[in-house]
């Protein structure tokens, strides 16, 4: 298997950089390929803008959506950029490891799911009509891929539970599985939550990689979160809300899981 690990943590030395190292080595003593970008080694570009493209009119304006379209589909997007695009199409796997700061991910991998998921690689692709709204949700450039989070809070578990003070850890995560890893095609998996990471010793340290290593030796088996395809039945067209028959007793990110 070939797997793609976008890493992003500003010290080497921190206990990302540790269950960075072993995942690595897990993957690679397994025999699996793995390619790793790690965002802050590399200095990547976080900021979406013209110069994204290797060609842009001084002066004119900038349109994030157009300009992205038009470098992608000419050969005209910067080097980084295309870099990144041809690991996720290499890739069988992807992961994106990165420590929860406000309730979301690092700016830095923000920054690089702007940027490379490009009109037209990641987004704007398929049929949009009446009756088909793209190929996004389940379908798209990435489909046929799996995705999976490893994430470290330094809050309890307890904080993220379903009455958790932080709000449940599954509605944090929901906008990256659903939209940033699900939208372009991949089957998400479960993600792999490290709490209270403050508190780390050498055993605990042990039992996490046993838990971690678990989780890596499965990564082709692990059954995806169920969410529900976009063009599959359940949703109506072209208002993209979910059927009156379906899920009728819920609201919330849980009615976009079956």
């Amino acid at each position: 298997m070939n797997v793609l690990l976008v890493y992003a943590h500003p010290e080497p030395r921190s206990l990302n950089g540790s269950l960075r190292d072993f995942s690595i080595n897990r993957l690679e003593e397994a025999g699996h390929v793995v390619q790793v970008s790690d965002l802050y080694t590399m200095n990547w570009k976080a900021v979406l803008d013209a110069n994204d493209s290797t060609v842009h009119e001084a002066g004119a304006r900038f349109d994030p959506a157009a300009d992205s379209k038009h470098a992608f589909e000419h050969g005209l997007q910067s080097a980084d950029i295309e870099r990144e695009q041809d690991k996720l199409r290499w890739a069988d796997t992807v992961i994106l490891q990165f420590p929860l700061w406000w309730f979301s991910m690092p700016a830095i991998l923000k920054g690089w799911v702007e940027r490379v998921y490009a009109y037209g690689f990641g987004y704007g692709v398929g049929e949009h009509s009446d009756v088909r709204w793209g190929d996004r949700y389940g379908e798209g450039t990435l489909a046929g891929k799996r995705a999976m989070l490893v994430v470290t809070a330094g809050g309890w578990e307890s904080h993220y539970g379903p009455r958790g003070i932080n709000g449940p850890i599954d509605d944090l995560l929901f906008p990256i599985h659903h939209g940033v890893l699900y939208y372009p095609g991949f089957d998400v998996l479960p993600p792999f939550v490290l709490y209270r990471t403050g508190r780390m010793d050498s055993e605990r340290f042990a039992r996490t990689c046993a838990e971690l290593g678990k989780r890596l030796d499965d990564l082709g088996k692990t059954q995806p979160i169920a969410f529900r395809p976009q063009n599959a039945g359940a949703y109506e067209i072209p208002a993209l809300t979910l059927r009156p028959d379906v899920a009728t007793d819920q609201v919330g990110f849980a009615v976009h899981v079956a």
